[in-house]
Formats: C-alpha cells, structure tokens, sequence
C-alpha cells in the first residue's frame, strides 16, 4: 500500500517537472520572448495608459512562469530608471504576491498532508516558518534561484505571507534597478537582451553578490534542518 502511495506521490511530481519543461520549451518555440518585445513596442505607444497596460503584463507573466527579464529591461527603456525600476517593483511583488497565494491555497493543503505523515519534514516546515523571511531574502538576491518558480514555492512553505512580501520586495529591489538601468541604455526594444556589449561592472558586481547568496542560503538552509532535525530527534 505505501509503495503505491509513493509512486503515485512520485508520479505527480514527474508530471510537474514534465509540465514545466514543457512549457518553457514551449516559450522558446514560440518566440515568447520576440511576442513580449512586440507587445512592448505597443505598450510604448499607449501614452497615459501604459504603465497600467505593462504592470497587468508583468502580474500576468509571473503567473503564467513567463521570464520577466524582457519586460523589466523593457521597462526601462520604455519609462526611463526611476519610473521603471517603480512600475517593475510593484508589478514584481504583486505578481509575486498573488503567486504566493496560490500556492498557499490551492496546493498547501495536500502538501500539509504529506509534511504530517513525515515527521522529519515537519520538523524542518516548522523552522524554515519561523526563519523564512532570511531565506526568501537570500533567494531573492541570487539570480541562481528561478523567480517564478519560487513565488508558488514558498506558498507550500509555513512563511507567512507578511515576511514572504517584505524579503521578497527588498530582496528584489538590486536586480530591478540593474536591468531597468540596462534597459534604459538600450538603442532600441529589438536590442533587449542583447550581450553584444558585455556586461557591466554593476551587473558583475550583482552577480557575484548573488552567487554569495545562494551558497549563503544553501548553508543557512541546510544548518536549520539539521537543527530542527535535531531538536525533533531529542524530543
């Protein structure tokens, strides 16, 4: 009976994993990333109703596990490093947000299921609740750690949601003011993306910070389970 449980556990989890290679080959096969730089290139000519067209875009990115990096450098191209880096923040953390939610909602009750059937991992929810927001902080500053995939991920996570907004806002905001600023540089929207001209000392700079970070996060992460495993153990 528990070997069929657990093939079926693993099942679905092979489903999503699938179901997520898929959509992002799908993305790439059709040319998600030209449709958004065109859709852009619209958004560009809305006047007065373009900031509201693009942060509904963005929301709808995060959502959908769309890259956004397109979009934020669009941002500052389109709205120039103030306005952008304001209309990425808020779109970014909203989409985040509303991400977070579904997680929370829709899947943190099967997952509770399986957390109380292990106690072990029960044990490391509990703690990774109680530390969260250092961990979705350390996450947000690494560019190593998938975005989307993370803002549905923590859902299932006891962070709540008060940590999970904050870390995640601050922790967003060097990388929103790097690509928004590398936007605004660009020649033109076709250029986006482009690494023709090399990175700059700034984006090093945020990528080696963020490298610090994920091994930072990898460490504290392992060290709270290993503790949290302990006092579960010693009970």
């Amino acid at each position: 009976m528990m070997d069929a449980v657990r093939r079926k556990s693993i099942t679905k989890i092979a489903a999503v994993i699938l179901g997520l290679i898929g959509l992002f080959a799908g993305m790439r096969l059709l040319g998600v990333q030209e449709l958004l730089r065109q859709t852009l290139d619209r958004i560009a000519a809305m006047g007065p109703a373009a900031p509201a067209v693009f942060i509904v875009l963005y929301v709808l990115a995060c959502l959908l596990f769309i890259p956004g990096s397109i979009l934020t450098l669009g941002a500052g191209f389109i709205f120039g490093v103030f306005y952008g880096t304001l209309y990425v923040s808020m779109a970014s953390i909203a989409g985040a947000t509303l991400s977070f939610l579904v997680g929370r909602y829709a899947l943190r009750a099967w997952v509770a299921g399986k957390i109380k059937a292990n106690p072990k991992f029960e044990a490391i929810d509990e703690a990774v609740g109680r530390e969260g927001w250092k961990i979705v902080g350390l996450t947000r500053l690494s560019p190593v750690f998938p975005f989307n995939l993370l803002n549905y991920a923590y859902g299932v996570t006891k962070v709540s949601l008060r940590d999970y907004f904050w870390a995640s806002w601050i922790g967003m905001f060097p990388g929103t003011v790097m690509y928004v600023y590398a936007g605004s540089l660009a020649g033109s929207l076709t250029a986006l993306g482009s690494r023709s001209g090399g990175r700059t000392t700034a984006e090093w700079v945020l990528y080696a910070a963020g490298l610090l970070a994920a091994v930072g996060v990898t460490v504290y992460v392992t060290k709270l389970a290993r503790k949290a495993l302990q006092a579960k153990l010693n009970v």
